[in-house]
């Protein structure tokens, strides 16, 4: 008889059982794999949802404090930091709170402005997130010491122990 020595029919034959052994194994690969990719696109959305948020909320608290800084009165540096503020933040916060705090508004004194931002996460619901997260930032600006500051109208003086002139 001519043909393949049986010593090595007999190794052949073993993988060729594993081989049919395997069939259907990509099919579990993919049913545990693309899920897990899925799950790994949410969290990373999120957190370009999360990080994109939180600087955005930054950016307008500093953009309130100067602008703050740069009005004549404490009033109109109030209006200001929310016009500021709300044009920085326009859509994108469910829930928007500005807090100006004009106490030190004199020349070199400085103006604060605290800016907390409600973020719906409704969307990148499928990963467990809560319903909305909150980012709060506060910024500090200076007002020039050569800065003309107005006259208070409600009190009647400047609102500075300084020269005037």
């Amino acid at each position: 008889m001519t043909g393949v020595p049986l010593t090595t029919r007999a190794a052949a034959t073993p993988a060729r059982r594993r081989l049919r052994g395997d069939r259907g194994t990509v099919a579990v690969e993919l049913a545990i794999g693309v899920p897990m990719l899925v799950l790994v696109v949410l969290i990373a959305a999120a957190a370009f949802v999360m990080g994109r948020a939180n600087l955005d909320v930054n950016a307008a608290a500093g953009a309130a404090a100067r602008a703050a800084s740069l009005a004549r009165s404490a009033t109109t540096a109030t209006s200001a930091a929310v016009s500021a503020a709300t044009a920085n933040l326009a859509d994108r916060c469910a829930g928007l709170t500005i807090d100006v705090d004009t106490g030190g508004f004199r020349r070199g004194g400085q103006v604060r402005v605290t800016v907390s931002c409600t973020v719906t996460t409704r969307g990148l619901t499928g990963i467990g997130l809560p319903g909305s997260t909150t980012f709060t930032a506060t910024a500090t600006s200076p007002i020039d010491v050569f800065r003309h500051i107005a006259l208070d109208t409600a009190s009647g003086t400047y609102p500075e122990d300084t020269d005037h002139a």
